[in-house]
């Protein structure tokens, strides 16, 4: 008897141990952010969870003080919908649509202006999706991701 009630106790951890973790949100995944918010290059990262919740932190390239940090919701369904507030005072809403499960682009607007932004993505990859200042171009400067002139 001792011996079913074990492994009856065992059976039951095992099924509990996933669902524990999944709710946890232990199982996320990062990916690299891209985003230009009125003319202003922003990088950082945005982190999605199982459950399809998520969060965005990007922060200027041109004034590294100024910082967004939002939260989203996303299904492989209808992609997803975020909003987001900045050291600044700007706040915003966005939506996105997925690539591939790590992978995807969006737009939205904000009280700065206009927003488009890219997701696990590389500066080359991201061009056709992001909504560039006129005249610039997306390159690495050697250090970090930069508008450059045409």
């Amino acid at each position: 008897m001792c011996r079913i009630l074990i492994t009856l106790l065992a059976a039951c951890i095992g099924l509990a141990g996933p669902a524990t973790l999944a709710g946890a949100e232990l199982l996320s995944a990062t990916r690299m952010v891209i985003a230009i918010l009125a003319d202003d290059l922003f990088v950082g990262e945005a982190e999605g969870h199982l459950s399809g919740a998520g969060t965005l932190a990007i922060r200027s390239q041109k004034s590294p003080d100024l910082t967004c940090l939002g939260q989203f919701t996303s299904s492989a369904a209808l992609g997803g919908l975020g909003q987001m507030h900045c050291t600044d005072g700007t706040t915003g809403t966005f939506h996105f649509q997925r690539l591939s499960v790590f992978r995807g682009h969006g737009a939205g607007s904000s009280s700065r202006g206009a927003m488009s932004f890219v997701y696990g993505l590389s500066a080359e990859e991201a061009e056709p999706y992001l909504k560039l200042p006129k005249g610039k171009k997306l390159r690495h400067n050697g250090i970090e991701l930069a508008l450059f002139d045409l």
